[in-house]
């Protein structure tokens, strides 16, 4: 029998978080270089012409799960036959939270990261990670296009690294109970709702971006263009929508295992999820489906990074390109449960549907879904005439909804 894939863990370390986030744009506030679309100067480094003889090891940074060797879960391994092809012995280290591979790429002992949209504009920032080249990346010709020169992997068109996948924070319900079928997020969080007791919300400050999402479609007068791009007033409004939605709440969630049991057992019956802990519900026999809400979702998204001046990046160039070319893509997505990013992964996946069933190659769907990025005082929809709020203010305000 195949093992369970991994479930995915993405809470931030509160307090650490509270103290890096003035570090996200003033660690390269003196060094020269290019500005961003948002005004901010970022190192200038560049990518390798051309690439040398592997050094023969390779120091990974990963999400548990993107870089199986066998060790824990024998049929899982796609370190190994890279070891193989390159030479380069690969040791990896895990993490459980953006801020934790952001402190843990600080140290210098990585040389490649796979890095979330919450952590890459910092490590970019920074100076902890380099440009890449990707015309020394073959697979990055066959990554889909619209995960290319993002805001959090990319600067003024310059790629700061490799789309690796991407989900979709989406919207779970009863079928038997929740009638009818939703199409809005409004029942999670309109104070009247018939499911009060037993909504269920994700348990960390990036959830602030959901109440600005529904704002945007609800209260047009906020003005709310990005939800990662909020100002004093707008994170003011947020914050006061999640303090109604509170009552709501029969539990916050932070474990993939928690609310799927929960759906089982039929304590919640509507609120956000990701499509795996749909599919694992289902598999449990749980009534239950997953839409993405006319108001659309948050996400993410994972990069493959380079780490600057790695002393190994002939052996990290070799790696990106291996992780991210189709048939160890497509292992890892359906090990994790995500969106592959290359496009010819879908014909290499054991579900004919997998592709289908995640919704890789659906442009349509993904225009829907604001990926996660870690909010700054600069504006990340382009507004220069105020302040926006920084993910330490956000911390502030998601303790005040929580101490309700």
């Amino acid at each position: 029998m195949e093992e369970e894939p991994v479930q995915r863990k993405r809470l931030l370390v509160v307090g650490a978080l509270v103290a890096s986030s003035s570090l996200v744009l003033g660690a390269c506030s003196s060094s020269s270089g290019s500005s961003s679309s948002s005004g901010t100067t970022v190192p200038n480094f560049t990518a390798p012409t051309s690439l040398g003889a592997n050094e023969g090891q390779l120091r990974v940074l990963a999400w548990p799960g993107y870089a199986e060797d066998g060790s824990q879960y024998k049929n899982q391994d796609w370190v190994t036959p890279f070891e193989q092809q390159t030479g380069c012995q690969v040791s990896v280290t895990t993490f459980d939270t953006s801020d934790e591979s952001f402190t843990k790429m600080k140290t210098g002992e990585y040389d490649v990261v796979s890095a979330s949209g919450d952590a890459s504009r910092r490590l970019i920032y920074a100076g902890l990670v380099d440009p890449v080249n990707v015309d020394l990346i073959p697979s990055y010709q066959d990554i889909f296009p619209d995960l290319k020169n993002k805001p959090w992997n990319s600067v003024d068109g310059v790629p700061y690294g490799v789309p690796h996948g991407r989900g979709a924070n989406l919207l779970m319900y009863n079928t038997d109970i929740v009638k009818p079928a939703p199409t809005s997020w409004a029942d999670t969080w309109a104070s009247d709702s018939p499911y009060k007791g037993k909504v269920t919300a994700y348990d960390n400050p990036i959830f602030i971006a959901d109440a600005a999402l529904y704002l945007k479609a609800t209260q047009p007068d906020l003005k709310i263009e990005n939800p990662y791009a909020l100002d004093a007033t707008q994170l003011e409004a947020a914050k006061n929508l999640l303090i109604q939605q509170r009552p709501l709440i029969g539990e916050y969630w932070s474990s993939a295992t928690k609310t799927i049991g929960s759906f089982v057992d039929q304590s919640i019956v509507l609120g956000t999820t990701w499509q795996y802990n749909t599919n694992a519900a289902q598999a449990e026999g749980a009534p239950v489906d997953a839409i993405l809400p006319s108001e659309g979702s948050t996400g993410w998204s994972d990069t493959w990074m380079i780490a600057h001046d790695s002393p190994n990046v002939n052996c990290a160039y070799a790696w990106v390109d291996y992780i991210t070319s189709p048939g160890p893509n497509a292992q890892v997505a359906q090990w994790f449960g995500e969106a592959p990013a290359n496009s010819k992964s879908c014909d290499l996946t054991k579900d004919p549907n997998f592709c289908k069933t995640y919704h890789a190659n659906d442009p349509a769907y993904w225009e829907k879904v604001y990926y996660w990025e870690t909010p700054t005082a600069d504006c990340a929809d382009g507004r220069t005439d105020v302040q926006c709020t920084t993910y330490a203010d956000w911390v502030t305000a998601w303790d005040e909804v929580r101490s309700q």
